[in-house]
């Protein structure tokens, strides 16, 4: 305890003896005055002690007020000049007036007062202007945590180095799950000598192996097509700065022997819950299957997905086991319903209606009443003659019904195929897709990361030509009950011709299967002929498109429409067709204005270039040799400008995988 206070206690018994004095002389001198006034003498002096300690106290309480002070100011002005915190005081216009001693230490400069405190970091300055308090910067290899006082204009920078060192040494050691897959790998090898199958099965096992050991990776087979793989946040950086170049190493050592196997791998990170990394891994592996192989899917907790490689073109599939099986279950949900609603993509194209008609057809092979979703008040120019034949068959016509009438005849018990896309917000009525709980989806396109949710049958095969091809293998299974009229039939046909640009891209034997099944089944190929014809106008408009194009690397044509004038979707990829028919083009791009007031950018290739890949840089998608993309909020430069920058970026990705 302080002396003053020790003091101060002692004077406090002072004044309690004094007032005991006072009343005891008083009373004293009630009987007998001559005794209280002798009695008066001490008590004055016990007064005189009072004053003195007073007095002491007030000098002694003066000296340590001061002796605090000083050492209170002296402990301040060494936390603010030496203690590990760096203060920047700055100005309405963000010019440093003051830092201490500290605060240099870190920037490495002795004094930078009178700079703006971009000088520091650049992240400072909008932290000032935004909402936020604080912020994570990094100094010359330190990482600091910025307070703000605003009202202050103060900042405190705290060093937060080994939290931030343990916090990224924490992530990088997460667990990161990978399910490796040979594509094809049973199909090819079907028919195969053992010993030759072996062989191939060793050297993929041995590349794979080798790339393991070098990443670190713990790698087990778990059956004769499939691997699991179980590494860290770390190595998978690792492993994309490489580009996962495994993929090419598989495929340049099978293509030598004339095999076409691949490989697909899904890979789940983001989470610390082993059961959901297993859910993310092979939600990953199912969507780099479904948009043809070939490639490597990364699927974080957060829902956002990476992909790597994805080059080449998907490879048919030789045996019609998948499409009997997927028929077979298709007519078993045809079956446990009461009625089936099949929808395409919003402005169908010839693929959607031949698509949508032949599952007409499947669904009155199975004795239930199907209906069309198509809105009679937008006809695409494209379809309008095939929309005119089918006006021409009442019957086939009242299977047509607007997006109004399907969502009132929707029952709970209702099954909705959904046919050329899988993508919600491109079906042309979005709420059917979340009112009704079975929704089949049959599509020809790579798979996307936007897909419709718990679908109850998925049939997704990017090798196709088109989903009418698709359809019509299906077709093949169902019961003979009722056979197709001749233009349904060639409805199916007119979306294979459309899709394959007269069977000369994308086409394989199975396209070429299908497209005599429909022959043999009464389809026209003069109607096809005469549905596909086009307008002397639409053909003047497109030449006019073309007219102004140009090539921007060797091989690439980038044709620009007039900014004032909009182009129908289908005139913009009818150009892009003709664009690349021209000699010495192996990949054209049609950018114009739409009517809806966005720009449509049209991509195709022969196959050298994967027009896929560019248009998914730019919020697309497609085929490898077909594609397209729409921008809201840009103007036709703006978007030539982001097609070259993603077109410069694929180029060098792929002259640096060759290397």
């Amino acid at each position: 305890m302080p002396k003053f206070l020790t003091k101060r206690w002692h004077g406090y018994h002072l004044v309690a003896l004094f007032a005991l004095s006072v009343i005891f002389v008083g009373m004293i001198s009630y009987f007998d005055w001559v005794i209280g006034l002798v009695s008066f003498l001490p008590l004055i002096l016990v007064l005189f002690l009072v004053i003195k300690v007073e007095v002491a106290f007030r000098d002694d309480f003066k000296k340590y007020v001061t002796t605090l002070s000083h050492r209170v100011k002296k402990v301040g002005d060494e936390a603010l000049m030496e203690m590990p915190i760096g203060i920047i005081l700055y100005d309405e216009e963000y010019r440093i007036e003051w830092t201490n001693p500290f605060m240099s230490a870190c920037i490495g400069e002795d004094s930078f007062v009178g700079n703006t405190l971009n000088h520091i970091s650049s992240d400072l300055i909008p932290l000032i202007k935004g909402e936020e308090k604080e912020e994570h910067i990094k100094l010359n290899k330190r990482y600091y945590r910025v307070h703000l006082k605003r009202e202050e204009r103060l900042l405190y920078f705290f060093d937060v180095t080994e939290a931030s060192e343990i916090e990224q040494q924490y992530y990088e050691e997460q667990v990161v799950l990978g399910i490796i897959y040979l594509d094809n790998y049973e199909e090819v090898t079907q028919g195969m000598d053992d010993q030759v199958r072996t062989n191939i099965n060793s050297q993929v096992t041995q590349v794979l192996n080798q790339w393991a050991v070098e990443h670190g990776i713990f790698l087990k087979r778990s059956s004769s097509e499939k691997f699991f793989a179980v590494f860290n946040q770390q190595i998978l950086k690792e492993l994309e700065k490489t580009k996962f170049s495994l993929l090419d190493e598989v495929r340049e050592l099978t293509s030598k022997q004339n095999i076409p196997i691949t490989l697909s791998i899904g890979v789940g990170s983001g989470s610390m819950e082993l059961p959901e990394l297993g859910q993310l891994a092979q939600s990953s592996l199912d969507l780099a299957l479904g948009r043809g192989g070939d490639q490597v899917a990364i699927k974080q907790l957060d829902g956002k997905v990476k992909f790597y490689g994805g080059k080449t073109n998907p490879i048919e599939k030789r045996t019609r086991v998948r499409a009997r099986v997927i028929s077979h279950a298709l007519r078993e949900l045809i079956l446990d319903s009461d009625q089936v609603i099949i929808m395409g993509h919003k402005r169908p194209d010839m693929d959607a209606i031949g698509a949508s008609i032949g599952i007409l057809k499947v669904a009155q092979a199975n004795e239930r009443d199907g209906f069309i979703v198509f809105n009679k008040n937008e006809k695409e120019s494209s379809v309008h003659k095939l929309i005119e034949e089918v006006e021409r068959d009442e019957k086939l016509w009242q299977s047509f019904i607007d997006p109004e009438e399907a969502l009132e005849q929707a029952t709970p018990n209702t099954l909705l195929v959904v046919v050329d896309t899988h993508k919600p917000s491109m079906v042309i009525e979005e709420k059917l897709v979340h009112r009704l709980d079975r929704v089949v989806v049959i599509d020809h396109h790579r798979r996307g990361e936007e897909f419709i949710q718990d679908p109850v049958l998925v049939y997704m095969e990017p090798y196709a030509s088109s989903t009418a091809e698709l359809v019509t293998e299906l077709l093949e299974y169902q019961p003979k009950k009722l056979k197709m009229n001749m233009l349904e039939a060639t409805a199916l046909l007119a979306g294979i011709t459309v899709d394959t640009k007269s069977f000369t891209l994308r086409t394989g034997s199975r396209t070429f299967d299908a497209a005599s099944y429909l022959r043999a089944h009464g389809a026209d190929t003069i109607l096809v002929q005469k549905i596909l014809r086009e307008e002397l106008d639409d053909f003047i408009t497109r030449a006019k498109l073309i007219e102004n194009s140009s090539i921007y690397r060797e091989g690439i044509a980038i044709a620009k429409g007039h900014p004032n004038h909009p182009y129908d979707q289908v005139l913009i990829a009818q150009a892009a067709d003709t664009l690349l028919s021209m000699s010495g083009v192996i990949a054209s791009f049609v950018i114009s204005s739409r009517n809806d007031g966005k720009i449509g950018i049209s991509a195709r290739s022969l196959g050298e270039i994967n027009v896929q890949v560019i248009m998914e840089g730019l919020n697309g998608g497609g085929h490898l040799t077909n594609a397209a993309t729409q921008l809201a909020n840009s103007t036709i430069e703006e978007a030539e400008e982001q097609l070259k920058f993603v077109i410069d970026q694929y180029l060098e990705e792929l002259e640096g995988g060759e290397e």
